[in-house]
């Protein structure tokens, strides 16, 4: 009879060996049919045996149509095996062939092929619209078809963890998809807080590396990995993938170099560009990278020039800092991302929402967010009203969307195994597990303000401080206002004073509850401007808070302009 571990086990290894079935796959020589922007993956033998086939070959595989080519860097999968993933851009025919630095190799030169793709025909919304890009306007993201796309982000640094087990992980996607999130930040290699190679580092197929200088690969551990990326994108979430970290207690560029950096971008590039994701340099790196200098730097300007499909890509620095590039340096990133702090009676000062709104006031524009904060439960503070004010300061104050995070959820805390090392002596932040994390109320909170910027165009919406003193204000003039009360002293049931409303228009206005999404509706604001009308004077607007706490006013246009 065997045993749970055994089947569980049995269970496991299945399930990995179907991660490449479920792609759209052939072989050499055989015909090939893919759909638009899904996973077409084929696979080529080499005819010689590398001693370390991963340090020793480049494999491209060159998709062609018309006169439009993708360079698609090719894995190493193990054995003699160089496998490839394309996502087609567009529908008809294509033809591929191989490329290996190594033209001595037979099996990895040569031997062309073709490929017919067709539209896209399910349900996942990621692949329905298309990869991510910025936008026109390069304050927001978009895809490829044109569809807005809100980044709400969760923090999942050690999500590949093994001890977030499979099915702890499908659950955790399942919660976060739920409750409204949009995209998982994930570290795909060297982990913060912890030494290099800890057994902590391995997943279920071992360590990602089998060298300390990254030099020999696991594959093993990356089919476990792809098991769990291609998983969020099954569930709607866009991975926001990071490839290493730079922080001093965890330096990987100090630890392996750049070339070795190089190489292991090289494979990320390779396993995961042909689904719909995020690149994140490194997390806590020089914020000079940002624009082209430094050893980090180099890395990134080699991600872009290999990545066939130009996925946006930033740098996550280690405090707080702005892009400080002047003109003539070369910015490799595509989005900015800022980094608050995580001592919530420090957040709410001028000096950090100053930094959001100073990065988005710079050249070049790109789409600015915060990608690292307060976390809810963190060293036990943070919670659910700190999560609302701060995603809302951001969201109304110019940010292209904000990444969350909770205690025990980024370093996939268990009971016995915390998985946050401080840089102090190894002590732990807290001793939260990432299931206690999961539930915290911040994580439903921000959900329901994401899904209330989505009942309107959002994209559109532009920081309007002048609109309603003390408050956090952002709209479209004439069409709708959003403006979002912070919390104050209770038994306070003063609400806003909402200012210079276009005389020419009626509003329909409601307080949102941002901790539970119930509304309360104020009633309609007459214009005050008559036909011909052309001295009316503004409208304004004050009425109580229906209790003591942060509220989300918004007013929304009932009627055309007065002709």
């Amino acid at each position: 009879m065997k045993t749970p571990h055994l089947i569980a086990a049995l269970l496991a290894a299945l399930t990995v060996s179907a991660v490449a079935t479920e792609a759209n796959t052939t072989t050499p020589n055989q015909s090939a049919q893919s759909s638009q922007w899904d996973v077409f993956e084929t696979s080529f033998e080499s005819t010689k045996n590398y001693t370390n086939p991963f340090k020793e070959a480049e494999v491209n595989v060159v998709f062609s149509q018309g006169n439009t080519q993708w360079i698609v860097p090719a894995f190493w999968a193990g054995g003699r095996k160089w496998t490839v993933r394309f996502a087609p851009p567009t529908q008809g025919e294509y033809k591929y062939h191989i490329e290996s630095t190594d033209k001595s190799d037979a099996g990895l030169n040569g031997q062309e092929h073709v490929l017919q793709v067709v539209g896209y025909t399910g349900k996942n919304p990621l692949l329905q619209h298309g990869f991510l890009r910025v936008a026109g306007d390069h304050h927001h993201f978009e895809h490829a078809d044109g569809t807005p796309f809100l980044w709400l982000g969760d923090t999942w640094w050690k999500g590949l963890a093994k001890r977030l087990t499979w099915e702890g992980f499908q659950e955790l996607t399942t919660d976060r998809r739920i409750k409204g999130f949009s995209v998982v930040q994930i570290v795909c290699g060297p982990y913060p807080d912890e030494d290099f190679f800890k057994p902590s580092w391995e997943n279920e197929g071992g360590q990602p590396y089998q060298a300390k200088d990254l030099s020999v690969i696991n594959p093993k551990y990356f089919e476990y990995a792809d098991r769990r990326i291609k998983h969020l994108v099954d569930s709607g979430l866009i991975p926001a993938i990071v490839g290493a970290w730079g922080r001093g207690d965890c330096d990987s560029m100090k630890a392996f170099g750049a070339v070795n950096l190089k190489r292991h971008w090289r494979y990320l590039i390779a396993r995961y560009g042909a689904y719909p994701v995020m690149w994140i340099l490194a997390g806590e790196i020089p914020e000079e990278a940002k624009w082209g200098k430094g050893s980090w730097a180099e890395v990134a300007k080699y991600l872009r020039s290999i990545d066939p499909y130009h996925h946006p890509l930033t740098c996550h620095v280690g405090s707080p800092k702005l892009r400080q590039g002047v003109t003539g340096d070369d910015a490799v990133i595509d989005y900015d991302m800022i980094i608050a702090l995580h001592r919530e009676n420090a957040l709410f000062g001028k000096d950090t929402l100053n930094a959001l709104t100073t990065v988005c006031a710079q050249k070049p524009t790109m789409p600015v967010l915060c990608g690292e904060t307060c976390y809810e439960g963190h060293m036990q503070q943070g919670f659910g009203d700190i999560q609302r004010h701060i995603f809302w300061m951001y969201m109304l104050n110019g940010a292209a969307g904000h990444t969350y995070g909770a205690a025990g959820v980024w370093p996939a805390g268990v009971e016995g195994d915390h998985g946050n090392w401080g840089a102090w002596h190894g002590q732990p932040y807290d001793w939260t597990t990432w299931k206690e994390g999961m539930n915290y109320p911040g994580s439903t909170q921000v959900g329901i303000g994401k899904k209330l910027l989505e009942q309107y165009p959002w994209w559109r919406f532009e920081p309007h401080p002048e609109w309603a003193p003390n408050c956090y204000a952002a709209g479209i003039p004439g069409e709708v206002r959003f403006i979002y009360l912070p919390r104050r002293n209770p038994y306070n049931w003063d609400g806003p004073e909402i200012v210079n409303l276009e005389p020419d228009v009626d509003w329909h206005a409601y307080y949102f509850d941002p901790a539970t999404g119930r509304k309360f509706d104020q009633g309609t604001i007459k214009a005050t401007a008559k036909a011909g009308d052309t001295t009316a004077k503004p409208v304004s607007f004050k009425k109580n808070v229906p209790s003591p706490q942060d509220w989300v006013l918004v007013f929304e246009r009932v009627k055309e302009p007065i002709q």
